[in-house]
């Protein structure tokens, strides 16, 4: 393989645009940069979290539990209780096993979602910025061209002005008071 060949990045799908693909290149990387920021002991535990998920794990152990219920009745000593004291024993360090597994794995996930929101706020705030400014040049426009007449817009006035997130977030604040009283 050439030099070319191994520094150029694979074609994504040739029908998206490029400020499209940029952004499917974008989130792929906090992907990447989430999955290489854990350990290899991490990694193990989802592959096993992966694996405890599945329909063939669920059936495995019903037969295993079936088959542990069918030895024990033939045995030759009878149905005992010791055996399925052990079953009951083994059941439950298999629970808590899988529950504390469950929780890593969510853990993790929670990590992931989370950057996910914030990237997702920081976005919507930039873009709220953007679209004040365009309103704001728009506005601009329209008062420098000679063939629209001059007016006054209090509402195109307020949407060329970026939100203040703080002021919305204390808004709601008040409104969530307001409705529990």
């Amino acid at each position: 393989m050439s030099q070319a060949q191994v520094e150029r990045k694979p074609p994504a799908d040739e029908n998206l645009d490029q400020h499209v693909e940029a952004s499917v290149d974008s989130l792929a990387a906090l992907h990447r940069q989430h999955h290489e920021g854990s350990s290899g002991l991490q990694h193990g535990i989802d592959r096993v979290t992966d694996l405890l998920g599945r329909p063939l794990f669920a059936l495995s152990l019903a037969a295993g539990v079936a088959a542990w219920i069918l030895y024990a009745r033939r045995s030759p000593e009878g149905v005992h209780g010791a055996a399925f004291a052990w079953l009951e024993l083994s059941a439950t360090l298999a629970a808590l096993f899988v529950a504390v597994l469950i929780l890593v794995t969510q853990r993790r996930s929670d990590q992931l979602s989370e950057r996910r929101a914030q990237l997702t706020l920081e976005m919507a705030i930039v873009a709220d910025k953007k679209t004040a400014k365009i309103v704001e040049l728009l506005e601009a426009l329209r008062q420098d061209s000679p063939s629209i007449r001059d007016r006054t817009d209090a509402e195109t006035d307020a949407m060329a002005r970026p939100v203040d997130p703080e002021q919305i977030l204390s808004a709601l604040e008040v409104r969530d008071l307001e409705a529990e009283d």
